[in-house]
């Protein structure tokens, strides 16, 4: 055994200590050693999502074991392989999915049945559940993540990995299409995959409240009770639908109570924070409130493009750059939107034989796009403005002049761009001169920065955001 497979291997005895059979199985169990020196330990590990845990949520504690093991401290270096294990990623593994439609996951053993004809989806053993109802798509692998969705994810994830420990209930909102039910539904498809003894319900607000109302008509209380309180982890969409069902929000904190009491983990989305929803009684929503609230914001430019990239993977031809740029810099808000666009435009070229291009993607969908296809504020508008200001031309602004003064002026132009447009870093590299991504991303930075050094330079980039702004008043 060379010397950093036993440096790891001691890591292990030491990890294998410290967390939960799942989390192992999740993350630790597919990493191997490649290299260490005086300086360096260097991991293989199956996924960038591993690679993401190892240097985020667990840096720290393997920091510790390389400390214990080593006698002194390792710059840790994480290179992904795909064949770095035999075994294939949990995350990536293909999922054994829901025992029923309504999106409840019974996968630990039965409990008593209640009346015949009530429940029609009884627990199943695992090994016994059909495989249908969930979408393989659903999972942490497949969520994208971003500035905007960041924390959810990794609240999220840390759910999934430590149930009932990490935060309860988890409470995350945000608008819609914004990715709450990927997450829920990612939660339980990663709980079903490691930890198959545990009982989970996925459940949507309405079919919640149906339940409930089909219960009261019936007078099977006790089997709702038991379909709804004898779970280890209880995933609620849409909890917002809550508001106004006085009689339900009655029953459902008695839920809330006796499922938090096990220590059974409950997670919400909502579109709005529990504060705003109107009508929800105090009780509740100091319940919501005690343990994470997070948001989702739509998604910044990068983030959108990320998105459609994946999904391009999956398109039917191949869609070009600039045709995903163009969705996501006209479509901002809804990812669900995002996503549709492109299917709408890649289906389209492909079936019409059509070569996709923007022209073609702008009359595809011409009808959600409305006016928004040419933003009030354009990259031309704005050189136009910077060339007044600063006595260069458009030309020389856009060209390959490195004159101080000149560069200066380029530079704030690029920043400007990119606060007033949601063009990409390669988009706007494109209208200066087709530039390379990295010399907008420097020109940004160094105008952020001066900005908060100079006053000439704060108050020109002001000056020329504001006589834009209000241009298109």
């Amino acid at each position: 055994m060379g010397d950093a497979d036993h440096l790891w291997d001691t890591c292990c005895d030491f990890l294998r200590g410290q967390v939960t059979d799942g989390v192992w199985k999740s993350t630790f169990d597919g990493i191997e050693a490649v290299d260490v020196d005086d300086d360096r330990l260097v991991l293989a590990v199956p996924s960038g999502i591993v690679a993401d845990r190892v240097h985020g949520r667990w840096r720290t504690l393997i920091d510790e074991a390389v400390l214990a093991a080593h006698g002194g401290p390792l710059d840790l270096v994480v290179e992904v392989r795909a064949h770095a294990v035999d075994a294939p990623d949990p995350d990536l593994a293909d999922l054994d999915p829901l025992a029923d439609t309504d999106g409840v996951e019974h996968l630990g053993p039965s409990p008593e049945p209640g009346t015949a004809g009530f429940d029609p989806f009884p627990p199943q053993p695992a090994a016994d559940r059909p495989r249908s109802g969930l979408d393989v798509l659903y999972t942490f692998d497949d969520f994208v993540i971003g500035q905007s969705n960041r924390f959810a994810f990794a609240a999220s994830m840390a759910v999934a990995e430590t149930p009932g420990r990490a935060y309860n209930p988890l409470f995350i909102y945000g608008d819609a299409g914004l990715g709450k039910t990927h997450l829920l539904q990612s939660i339980r498809a990663y709980i079903a995959q490691n930890y198959p003894a545990k009982v989970v319900r996925y459940v949507s607000t309405e079919s919640f409240l149906n339940d409930f109302i089909e219960c009261i008509r019936l007078k099977r209380m006790n089997e709702f009770k038991r379909r709804y309180r004898e779970l280890d982890i209880l995933l609620v969409d849409d909890i917002q639908f809550i508001e106004g069902a006085e009689r339900f929000q009655e029953e459902f904190f008695h839920t809330f109570n006796e499922l938090h009491a096990r220590r059974s983990q409950i997670v919400l989305t909502s579109d709005r924070s529990p504060d705003a929803i109107a009508t929800l009684e105090h009780r509740l929503r100091s319940r919501f409130k005690m343990g994470l609230i997070t948001d989702i914001q739509p998604p910044d430019i990068e983030t959108r493009l990320a998105i459609l990239r994946k999904k391009a993977e999956r398109a039917p031809i191949a869609v070009p750059d600039d045709v995903l740029e163009f969705i996501a810099t006209n479509i901002a808000d809804n990812i669900r939107e995002l996503e549709g666009a492109l299917t709408r435009v890649s289906a389209y070229a492909n079936l019409y034989q059509r070569e996709l291009g923007v022209s073609l993607a702008e009359q595809v969908l011409s009808d959600i796009l409305g006016d928004s296809a040419s933003r009030s504020i354009s990259p031309a508008m704005i050189l136009e403005k910077v060339s007044e200001r600063y006595g260069f031309t458009v030309e020389e602004i856009t060209g390959k002049s490195r004159r101080r003064p000149l560069v200066t002026a380029r530079q704030v132009a690029m920043y400007v761009v990119r606060e007033l447009t949601e063009l990409s870093y390669p988009a706007i590299g494109r209208v200066f001169g087709d530039r390379d991504h990295t010399t907008v991303m420097h020109a940004v930075s160094k105008i952020e920065a001066l900005m908060a050094e100079r006053k000439a330079i704060f108050h020109q980039v002001q000056a020329l955001v504001q006589e834009l702004r209000k241009g298109v008043a």
